[in-house]
């Protein structure tokens, strides 16, 4: 039932400790939702969750399954997207003394990115604001520098709003995750190759792991130097093109590189003909989208771009934690870890 709350079993040891606030959390059952959810009610936070009845891919999880993922906090089940709800079972019941949110649309199809990126943001903000919230901490992304694509310009748009609210905000935006560059383990594993765009070294990134992305985010509710600002942020260099990402895995499990190039031409064909499709039959217009989005991963590098070059600079890309992509790819290679990768895979 929608607007019904579930207290977690297991609720925070160190609440009451100087400093402690109650954060109202968006997009906590996601990886970096959960990862941020821990490092927040690790350090004495009062947590609550919003969270759909039916929530992560795919609607998989049950409202009990969700209390398990988010333990230590309390979690409202509602639509996000449902202004009746937000009002009356979120904001009339309860205050918050700031917003953390890592909700993000799953497809990236335009419908889905204005109702969630930017409209469903909005409507908290009001709230939150109405209701004297005076801080919000947004996980955006590295790629709204160069907006082609609809859920990038509905993420600026939200962007823009929350800068002018007059709340203190910090706006952060990281570069790879681990579990989006992880969808070839398995299959290079399995004695195939790495596949790459062209020759592989046309993009580049700082992958940053859930847990150090998730501590930066709950840093940015403590430290000033990191509130009123946009915060581009990547995991420890060096950054790394699609070829390295490739060979570190093969040397991880000892055998000689073996990579199959997929030309560009042929996406960037692909992304044309459903872009003429999608003029002569509008439903094909989502998937068109996605079309464009594939291309844009394959082509663009997920670091700081420089303003006056147009160009990528992994100097210029701020870096945090201690995690590496490739002590993640020894973990998931050792069966240690297992990559959630519905909402990431492009091979």
């Amino acid at each position: 039932m929608e607007g019904r709350g579930y207290e977690s079993q297991e609720q925070p040891t160190d609440a009451s400790r100087p400093g402690t606030r109650r954060i109202l959390m968006l997009g906590g059952t996601g990886t970096i939702g959960r990862a941020t959810v821990a490092a927040l009610v690790g350090r004495g936070h009062e947590v609550v969750c919003i969270a759909r009845p039916k929530a992560g891919s795919g609607g998989k999880l049950t409202q009990a399954k969700t209390g398990q993922l988010l333990l230590g906090t309390q979690v409202i089940f509602g639509s996000v997207t449902d202004p009746v709800f937000l009002a009356e079972q979120v904001f009339r019941d309860h205050s918050f003394d700031a917003v953390v949110s890592c909700m993000a649309s799953r497809t990236g199809e335009p419908d889905d990115a204005w109702a969630i990126d930017h409209q469903a943001h909005v409507s908290v903000l009001s709230l939150a604001k109405e209701s004297g919230v005076k801080q919000m901490v947004l996980l955006s992304a590295i790629c709204v520098q160069k907006p082609l694509l609809v859920f990038q310009q509905a993420k600026l748009a939200f962007e823009k709003v929350l800068m002018e609210s007059g709340l203190t905000y910090s706006i952060v935006r990281p570069t790879a995750f681990f579990k989006s560059l992880s969808g070839q383990v398995e299959r290079v594993k399995n004695g195939k190759s790495f596949l790459l765009f062209g020759d592989g070294k046309l993009t580049a990134c700082k992958p940053i792991s859930d847990d150090d992305l998730a501590a930066y985010l709950a840093d940015c509710l403590e430290d000033e130097s990191l509130q009123n600002k946009i915060l581009p942020i990547g995991g420890p260099g060096p950054a790394l093109t699609a070829r390295e990402q490739g060979e570190a895995l093969f040397k991880l499990l000892g055998r000689e590189p073996k990579f199959t190039s997929l030309p560009l031409g042929i996406m960037g064909g692909a992304v044309k003909l459903m872009d003429g499709l999608a003029k002569i039959i509008p439903p094909v217009t989502p998937k068109a989208e996605l079309a464009r989005i594939g291309l844009y991963y394959a082509t663009e590098s997920m670091l700081v771009l420089n303003p006056e070059t147009g160009l990528y600079d992994a100097d210029a890309t701020p870096e945090t934690g201690k995690e590496t992509l490739v002590d993640y790819f020894k973990r998931l290679i050792d069966g240690n870890e297992t990559a959630d990768r519905v909402d990431y895979d492009l091979f």
